[in-house]
């Protein structure tokens, strides 16, 4: 990441000790997390990705993809209670005042979430929303409830998925890991099939947006690629966007739609499958 891709400018409302803090959430967020680390198997990504990676349910632009999460709350945040459209345009606002010469990184803000549009095609919210985490291998200590909440998982005790590496080779590059399936995979995998004019960083911004144990919590670096760590950086400055910009005001949609659907007309196709 170049010297000025830096987060100055960016207000918070609240003490950054005040967002993730799981030991106070709601048993709603406990709940989804129970069930994601009990249901998250290889086996179950496998499927999954074989399920939605065609890209094949239904053709919308990414202003209908948005709209549609109005009606999206993700159960898995402790630190928001409010439609994941509005946090959308609150992230990419953010990036826009701190970045205002990289239009494609704004882009990125407004998209980031548009993968959560599973949960409008029928999908629970546990195999869409939280952390993501890789799968075919030991958990690591700095995913979420990592003590509390994987016993139910058959890849626990699995010796081929039970071991430090794992199905994996040392440095294999995240490419090549099977994440936990959500929105960041699937949303990937839409950009990819759909060919969306977006630099490198944007995808991985996207792809691993919410791999906490990684760009937040110093884990599964056994697995990175040196690809891998040149993108991290990028990857940590999307997320105090993403992140601190979690606050109860709510930006004016219609004052900013014109602004940001220009920046759709120049990297996105108009129709895109989903």
């Amino acid at each position: 990441m170049s010297d000025s891709a830096s987060s100055e400018g960016l207000k918070v409302g609240k003490e950054k000790s005040q967002f993730r803090n799981y030991r106070e959430g709601s048993g709603r967020v406990f709940r989804t997390y129970l069930e994601m680390h009990s249901r998250q198997s290889v086996a179950f990504v496998r499927k999954k990705a074989l399920e939605f990676g065609s890209c094949s349910r239904r053709t919308m632009s990414v202003m209908e993809a948005l709209e549609l999460l109005d009606g999206v709350v993700d159960e898995s945040d402790p630190d928001v209670d409010f439609p994941n459209s509005f946090h959308a345009y609150q992230t990419a606002q953010a990036i826009r005042h701190a970045h205002p010469d990289k239009e494609w990184f704004q882009l990125v803000g407004l998209i980031h979430d548009l993968g959560k549009v599973l949960i409008l095609f029928g999908e629970p919210q546990w195999a869409v929303v939280g952390d993501t985490f890789p799968v075919g291998c030991k958990v690591q200590k700095s995913v979420v409830f990592a003590d509390s909440t994987f016993g139910g998982n058959p890849d626990t005790s699995d010796p081929r998925y039970s071991t430090h590496y794992g199905m994996y080779r040392p440095n294999c590059g995240l490419e090549n890991v099977l994440m936990s399936w959500g929105h960041d995979e699937y949303m990937y995998r839409v950009m990819t099939v759909n060919n969306f004019a977006l630099p490198e960083e944007a995808f991985y911004m996207v792809r691993f947006h919410s791999f906490y144990p990684w760009h937040s919590g110093g884990d599964y670096g056994h697995l990175c690629s040196p690809r891998d760590l040149r993108m991290l950086p990028w990857v940590k400055e999307f997320n105090k966007f993403d992140l601190y910009t979690k606050e109860e005001e709510i930006p004016d949609v219609k004052e900013l739609r014109g602004y940001y659907q220009g920046l759709i007309e120049k990297y996105c196709p108009e129709r895109i499958r989903w």
